[in-house]
């Protein structure tokens, strides 16, 4: 895994070999960090990074510049990976927290400018993500909401739901909530 632009640009970060996590692909984070910085200040905006896995969301956008990121992570081998990993590049301005994803959607009450959830594509709370994200009002006014998923689910019905964008096996619907 590599981190694709910004100060920590091609900076190869290896997680152990005994990883469960599935990190998003180098072109699926190309495609959307390209779609991201045409459309959002990176530097200005608040992140949450929910199922954090190796990290990878989290370190793009630090190396692009934003200075607020929360990073979600229950499994306690993922959580002291990517804790060291953000020591180790002295990164500013990223919070890893070791929580239930799922359970800090429900209890955050902070709004966010950009939440990004990659969540194992076999859970079966998987489908209820965008709604429980949208009713508990955690996306800031203007604020984007990503979710990485397979391509069986489809969220193009759902409230807030404005673009899907597909590159290989890796799917994103984004969710926008207006001013």
């Amino acid at each position: 895994m590599r981190i694709i632009s910004g100060q920590y640009k091609h900076r190869l970060i290896q997680p152990p070999s005994n990883f469960k996590a599935r990190p998003t692909t180098d072109l699926a984070k190309e495609s959307l960090f390209n779609i991201l910085e045409n459309s959002i200040d990176i530097e200005a905006v608040k992140v949450l990074d929910l199922f954090g896995g190796t990290g990878g969301i989290s370190y793009e956008f630090a190396s692009r510049g934003c200075t607020d990121i929360t990073c979600v992570e229950l499994n306690y081998n993922h959580y002291s990976f990517i804790k060291r990993t953000v020591a180790d590049l002295k990164m500013e301005g990223v919070k890893v927290i070791r929580a239930d994803a799922l359970k800090y959607i429900a209890n955050c009450g902070c709004k966010f400018d950009l939440i990004f959830a990659d969540p194992p594509y076999d859970l079966p709370q998987l489908p209820e993500i965008p709604g429980m994200v949208i009713e508990n009002q955690l996306i800031a006014d203007g604020g984007l909401f990503i979710m990485e998923h397979s391509e069986k689910n489809k969220f193009d019905q759902m409230p807030q739901f404005f673009m899907h964008k597909h590159y290989g096996a890796v799917n994103f619907s984004f969710f926008k909530k207006e001013d």
